[in-house]
């Protein structure tokens, strides 16, 4: 090689670059590869992978391959040096492992939300920790706070910002903690036990010590479906209407159906009206609805507020929460999910088909132009005729977005498009009854990558994704979709007709969102009028960056038409990491399985599919090719004999290599899928195997 070719190679090396870019590099690795192998590898590299700066937080939260003697080894290792621990969701580790975070005597904040801990392991683990501020865990049945030991005490009695996912009713470490600031809790509890019997949110009452809540700035509590999540929740908001912290400046509290007001809610909202200003602001949709409450509640550059499915009509969103169009440049996030009326005058008199108020939505995006979470979801936003009073339009104009959640009738054109054939009527767009395919010539339709001319640039969806190149989650998603897919529940066996201006919406438009270069996560749901789905293969090949998708509802219900498109769009997939697909009569076949193997990064795959089929064959073949899957969810129309035999199968397989590995297969209209979905670790459950819509779910860097 000539001197100057092997300068050159030389300074291209890894070890060429200056350690700034290095450290920043090895940032992305995971700790326990930067510790236990990257740190062997050169004296250079044995001296940066131990700056302060890696290990001072380690991250073990989605580090799939951190067996229980790698975690071992790293806290053997750098343990003293770490301060920051996250290890949520590591459902995979024993509880004698969890137990050797105690020898990382510098930490100041650690989250074990989802690891094993009784009352017993928790209590010496928090005994050695004596820096720590900042704690999250779980409060499972067995947890006994008499078991805590004064040291434990004395830890809790320091820490100041607390997160607990309550599995049983309890008041759990709460008591304890008497400085707290910050206090978020998931209620998680089911109205029965595995056997049947009733729980009562009243077992916590005889505890003799109530929360201290005296310097707290944040509250936040998030409750799943059951009628005791609530009765528990207002054990700890009674003590919060005997007196109101003064410094309180967040409060949340986000509530599936309805959730009556007490007297002490009553009281609680009466005084924090008269005492407190907000910048984060998410109440049950009973106690916005019909009341004057927004009136008197003030704010103090408010950064989130959600009004998901409340009765919100656009006069009040403009009088009462941007103060008649006041500049709100400190907003960030808001979510109007479900908010049928937020862009109309009057929230009595609007009909689901009628158009919004294109003056009440250019108030809210000239007012409140630095928003970066946006969600419209679960309504009808119907654009009138006229040139820039189509919502894509106005939304365009909000250039710092960074995710976005819309129905889907509310993207399509005003009126139908000359370049666009006659669409089906909706009522081919659903099947006829139970399973009854509805049989339909279907249109031949130019492919919108005809000659590589991609979409028209004419559509104003088309134009709304040019105006936001930073997006980073999409979703679109039909305004009457409702998952198949429980919640602890009966799986839902029908589904609503979408919304007649969906059937607008088809190919060319989902090939628009092929312009998102940053896109990460992308939501389809409930789209009829997709004939071939070659807008996904635009997606594949241009978002480079795609990490999550979910698909559900594509096309015709009886017929899976996209097959193939997608079956091409995921070779290019490169950096997917997440896929969700819910469609009825899916045939999860050998074809399917081939094409997501060339997924090379994935890590979880869930498939819904009412009535669906799947080959046992292609789903161990796929497995033993991605090395990475430890998520493979199924729920579809196979046998529980069937079901049961490939679970079985793929645990015997592969479980030894892969200590974090989930598998559930089951028949989705079985009628005992709830237990089995009370067994899935809640970090999947939640993130990938309940759909739902995930912008502005919760304020900007909630926790860690």
């Amino acid at each position: 090689m000539p001197p100057a070719a092997a300068a050159m190679a030389v300074g291209a090396h890894l070890l060429g670059f200056s350690d700034e870019i290095l450290l920043h590099i090895l940032s992305h690795v995971p700790s326990t590869d930067l510790v236990l192998n990257v740190r062997r590898t050169c004296r250079k590299l044995a001296v940066l992978c131990l700056d302060k700066s890696l290990t001072h937080t380690v991250l073990l939260q989605k580090d799939y391959e951190a067996s229980e003697d790698k975690v071992k080894q790293l806290v053997k290792e750098i343990g003293r040096e770490i301060q920051q621990l996250n290890m949520a969701g590591c459902y995979w580790l024993s509880g004698a492992t969890i137990e050797h975070v105690a020898r990382c005597r510098s930490l100041v904040k650690v989250n074990l939300s989802g690891c094993h801990l009784t009352s017993l392991r928790l209590s010496k683990m928090l005994s050695a920790l004596q820096h720590l501020r900042s704690l999250a865990i779980d409060v499972s049945p067995g947890f006994d706070a008499g078991q805590l030991s004064g040291e434990c005490k004395a830890t809790l009695s320091r820490v100041r910002e607390l997160k607990q996912t309550l599995y049983t009713p309890s008041y759990g470490v709460v008591p304890c903690c008497t400085s707290l600031e910050k206090l978020l809790l998931y209620f998680e509890i089911l109205d029965r036990t595995r056997e049947g019997a009733i729980l009562s949110g009243q077992l916590m009452v005889g505890q003799s010590n109530v929360p201290h809540y005296q310097n707290l700035r944040v509250f936040y509590a998030r409750l799943a479906p059951g009628y005791i999540n609530q009765e528990v929740v207002r054990l700890y908001l009674a003590v919060l209407s005997d007196r109101t912290p003064e410094n309180l400046h967040a409060f949340l509290i986000s509530v599936p159906g309805s959730f009556a007001e007490s007297g002490a809610t009553k009281n609680l909202l009466d005084s924090m009206a008269r005492n407190v200003a907000l910048d984060a602001l998410q109440l049950p949709k009973s106690w916005l609805n019909g009341s004057s409450l927004l009136q008197h509640m003030k704010f103090n550059n408010p950064f989130y507020f959600s009004f998901s499915r409340c009765t919100l009509s656009g006069g009040h969103l403009i009088q009462r929460v941007i103060n008649g169009g006041k500049e709100l440049c400190s907003l960030a996030s808001l979510n109007l999910s479900g908010c049928v009326h937020c862009l109309s005058p009057d929230s009595l008199l609007r009909k689901a088909e009628d158009d919004i108020d294109s003056g009440i939505l250019e108030t809210l995006v000239a007012s409140c132009r630095n928003l970066r979470h946006l969600n419209l979801s679960a309504a009808h936003h119907h654009s009138s005729e006229g040139p820039g009073r189509h919502l894509c339009q106005l939304l365009a104009r909000l250039r710092h977005l960074r995710s976005l959640s819309l129905p889907v009738c509310s993207v399509a054109d005003s009126a139908p498009r000359a370049d666009r054939a006659p669409a089906q009527p909706a009522m081919h767009a659903v099947p006829r009854g139970f399973g009854k395919k509805v049989r339909i010539g279907v249109q031949s339709c130019p492919s919108p990558f005809s000659g590589q001319a991609g979409p028209q640039p004419s559509s104003v969806f088309w134009s709304l994704l040019k105006n936001v190149p930073f997006l980073e989650r999409l979703e679109l998603i039909g305004s009457n979709f409702s998952s198949a897919m429980p919640r602890n529940e009966p799986a839902i066996r029908n589904s609503l007709p979408p919304c007649s201006r969906a059937q607008n919406v088809g190919d060319s438009e989902v090939a628009a969102i092929g312009q998102l270069a940053f896109l990460r996560h992308l939501t389809l749901a409930q789209l009829p009028s997709i004939l071939t789905g070659s807008g996904l293969v635009s997606i594949g090949l241009q978002c480079q960056q795609l990490q999550s998708l979910s698909l559900a509802n594509l096309g015709m219900m009886g017929k899976v038409v996209y097959m193939s498109a997608l079956s091409d769009m995921l070779k290019h997939c490169k950096r997917l990491k997440d896929l969700r697909l819910e469609q009825p009569y899916f045939s999860a076949n050998a074809q399917f399985f081939q094409a997501l193997s060339q997924c090379s990064a994935l890590q979880r795959l869930c498939l819904v599919s009412r009535s669906g089929t799947l080959q046992p064959e292609a789903v161990l073949a796929f497995m033993a090719r991605c090395l990475h899957v430890v998520v493979c969810h199924m729920f579809t129309g196979e046998s529980l004999a069937t079901c049961k035999s490939l679970q079985q199968s793929l645990l015997r397989s592969f479980q030894a290599e892969r200590p974090a590995l989930n598998v559930v297969i089951f028949p989705l209209l079985h009628e005992g899928l709830t237990n089995v979905i009370r067994d899935v670790p809640m970090v999947h459950l939640d993130e990938i195997t309940l759909f739902k819509s995930r912008v502005a779910e919760e304020p900007p860097n909630l926790w860690w």
